[in-house]
């Protein structure tokens, strides 16, 4: 197998694999409440057909295996804690994060996971991630449904023209001179001459909550790396998270131009919902107690 080692972190080929250099959009999630990220991811790899082609092997992310999360029948495939993905079809790189970092590390995670990207010549990263639906604003129109926000380097506001055109919200509370996302930028800003420190747990306020999550640190270290970077968000609580999955895989297909009838689902033009949910909840009840 080869490998390549991008800084602390190693890119693992498997034996008879080949990276198709034309994948030039990740997509990948930020771990959060409800784990909707990655459920989302794991729903675009099934959906797509992508193929894995190797694995990221970083120091700073807990270990975890598994068996193969996509094959109807245990067929010996390891699943490991960050996996590389690819569909052809749609040029799309897929990274799905199985375990959280380590705690205290997600800055360097975050600086690995940006070189890999600049590195392997990917041009736009789709970052994943859910918020806490305690934070959300009451006042909002919840008529609507379920609403996606989205924070972009397009614009110094966090703004960018084809999320709104797509219908998402910008994320109002990112604030690019707030102190918490400009000590984010220094650490991530090679030539960045400001020794700014984050504040003290005791010392954080609601308007931190969003910098002090995993996307933020994501989203600066891509910036900071010259990368076009989208995060696409939802809230949502603890639970069965299924639906909110597939709202932001759903986002990220309209975000890269991904059609239906791309995907591999079962009645062909349909979501292929991972072998790996079916038993997410565990198995039924027994009928008979009732």
């Amino acid at each position: 197998r080869d490998s390549v080692c991008v800084g602390a972190m190693e890119f693992v080929v498997e034996e008879g694999k080949r990276v198709n250099e034309e994948c030039s959009t990740l997509i990948l999630p930020a771990l959060s409440i409800g784990n909707v990220g990655q459920l989302a991811v794991d729903l675009l790899v099934s959906s797509t057909g992508a193929d894995r082609v190797g694995y990221l092997d970083d120091p700073y992310l807990l270990p975890c295996v598994g068996n193969d999360a996509y094959g109807p029948l245990p067929c010996g495939e390891i699943a490991l804690p960050l996996e590389v993905y690819e569909s052809s079809s749609t040029a799309t790189t897929l990274a799905l994060q199985r375990s959280p970092v380590a705690k205290g590390m997600m800055i360097k995670f975050a600086e690995n996971i940006a070189d890999f990207a600049a590195s392997s010549g990917k041009k736009h990263v789709i970052v994943l991630s859910s918020l806490d639906f305690q934070r959300l604003h009451h006042n909002l129109d919840m008529s609507r449904g379920p609403q996606v926000y989205y924070l972009s380097n397009a614009e110094a506001n966090g703004r960018d023209d084809h999320c709104e055109r797509l219908g998402f919200g910008r994320l109002n509370e990112y604030d690019s001179e707030g102190r918490c996302w400009k000590y984010l930028s220094s650490v991530f800003e090679e030539n960045s001459k400001e020794e700014l420190t984050f504040p003290a747990e005791d010392e954080l306020e609601d308007i931190d909550y969003y910098p002090s999550l995993p996307f933020a640190a994501l989203f600066s270290a891509f910036k900071a790396r010259g990368l076009k970077v989208t995060c696409l968000l939802c809230y949502c609580s603890e639970g069965d998270n299924i639906p909110d999955a597939f709202l932001l895989a759903e986002a990220a297909s309209k975000l890269t131009g991904l059609t239906p009838d791309k995907f591999h689902g079962e009645e062909g033009g349909k979501w292929q919902i991972p072998y790996s949910w079916k038993s997410m909840y565990g198995a039924p009840p027994d009928m008979s107690m009732f």
